[in-house]
């Protein structure tokens, strides 16, 4: 049975930094590509950072210099490092995979999700 459990998430003032995770469990993480998206109030999902079977990334515009998506498949855990975080990346963070290895941006190439991890950034 596949889960995507993440954690990590909490409140944190404007500046700050958290470091969310996500463990993989019940298929062959290695092969997968892992993404992090995310979903404020009011909002769409929306792309944050993903990462192939080898550890190449991709990075929303807006994220890029801040965030960074890594991999540790002997764990089969993916992360999310954020830094100088601000108000508006107040949302639940999903992480999701993807059986075809990608880092892809696409929401609907994923197929599985995990339930996802409160951020909230106060000003």
């Amino acid at each position: 049975q596949v889960q995507l459990v993440e954690a990590g998430g909490g409140l944190v003032q404007a500046g700050g930094s958290l470091r969310l995770s996500c463990a993989a469990s019940g298929f062959t993480f290695s092969r997968f590509g892992m993404g992090w998206f995310r979903q404020a109030p009011g909002k769409e999902r929306e792309f944050v950072a993903a990462v192939n079977g080898v550890g190449n990334a991709q990075y929303e515009n807006s994220m890029k210099g801040r965030f960074t998506i890594s991999r540790d498949n002997a764990k089969s855990t993916v992360y999310l490092q954020m830094n100088s975080l601000k108000p508006g990346d107040t949302a639940v963070y999903y992480c999701a995979a993807d059986r075809w290895g990608r880092a892809t941006w696409w929401e609907s190439e994923y197929d599985f999700w995990g339930q996802g991890t409160q951020v909230t950034v106060s000003s």
